[in-house]
């Protein structure tokens, strides 16, 4: 059976193959769509001679190909352009935006993972009761309501109808500041030593990543209620009630862990669908972040800010699976066989 370590080793391998071929395609869709990328940066009153001096210096009168080996040069170095909305380099906007777009996410990814195994531990183990009932039945209306329908809903509800946390955009309420250290807020203030500006940046928080989460959170615990009733019916689960071990002893050290492992594959799709559900979160709750970025390069045909949040995203997704593939190999071994296949 290969380790651990090569296993992990090849799948970094395919995963920078895959990101190679993730920057080829938006290169080559962002230089296809229409619109003059170099009159897009100088704008419609810039003189035809320096419009041309701009396609020349930025290799746009260069076959494709070639303008690829350019533009992938200048980003090896971590220069992505600068952006024709902005007028700032893509390198400084994805450092102002990215970190508002993970804190929200690992806000809504991480902590309710916790939440959807204890709600699916306990279906499984009042199946047929009123508590899986209750499980079941709002599982189902959460995982069909839309995830804006929830943002608006919360907004409404707490934002405005009962006041009890912040409506208006952004990470901290106004007047109130902390140093920047990891761009995660709610750190920065703990390292700051800051516990009240901390809670206000998690109140701030609140709504957003609830509204990002709660679909997805619902569904891994209807995964993990599913999969603990199939396995109860295995061999050697029969084998162990049979011999008088404690019902909850039998759910958490015997069941809990091989039916855990699809639920975390599944997880990390989810969080990569959770980046895709921000655009519209960011919009309502007006949060600072890189999908309300993304959203306004994308109708400004913002050639470089597309292609660089696009590469962002892409490493975040293969990192995301990647971590995700490494904790089911831990859980389960024999998974390392396959995934080196």
């Amino acid at each position: 059976m290969p380790s651990l370590f090569a296993t992990v080793l090849k799948r970094l391998g395919w995963a920078i193959v895959v990101l190679i071929g993730l920057s080829v395609l938006i290169f080559s869709l962002m230089r296809i769509i229409p619109g003059d990328p170099a009159r897009l940066a100088l704008g419609p009153s810039a003189p035809e001679e320096v419009v041309e001096r701009y396609r020349a210096r930025m290799h746009y009168l260069e076959p494709l190909p070639v303008q690829y080996y350019f533009w992938l040069r200048d980003v090896s170095k971590g220069d992505f352009g600068t952006s024709t909305v902005t007028k700032r380099p893509v390198t400084s906007d994805l450092a102002e935006f990215l970190p508002a777009t993970l804190e929200l996410v690992i806000w809504a990814g991480i902590p309710p993972i916790f939440f959807a195994l204890i709600l699916g531990v306990l279906g499984a183990m009042y199946r047929d009761r009123w508590p899986d009932y209750l499980i079941r039945f709002g599982s189902y209306i959460i995982i069909a309501t839309p995830t804006f329908v929830w943002a608006v809903l919360f907004l409404l509800v707490f934002g405005y109808w009962l006041p009890v946390l912040p409506s208006i955009g952004g990470r901290l309420s106004m007047g109130m500041e902390v140093r920047t250290v990891t761009g995660l807020m709610v750190l920065d203030a703990l390292i700051a030593g800051q516990p009240s500006a901390a809670w206000d940046a998690f109140a701030h928080l609140l709504l957003p990543a609830l509204a990002l989460s709660l679909g997805h959170t619902m569904q891994e615990a209807r995964l993990t209620r599913s999969y603990m009733l199939e396995n109860e019916g295995k061999d050697y689960i029969t084998m162990i009630s049979s011999q008088g071990v404690p019902r909850k002893t039998i759910n958490f050290k015997f069941l809990l862990k091989p039916s855990v492992i699809p639920t975390v594959s599944i997880m990390g799709l989810d969080i990569a669908a959770i980046f895709g559900n921000a655009f519209l979160v960011e919009t309502i709750f007006n949060w600072p972040g890189m999908s309300r970025y993304a959203m306004g390069a994308i109708l400004g045909k913002d050639i470089n800010a597309v292609c660089g949040v696009v590469l962002i995203l892409g490493v975040i997704f293969i990192t995301t699976n990647l971590l995700v593939d490494i904790v089911v190999m831990i859980l389960d071994p024999r998974m390392r066989q396959s995934r080196s296949k």
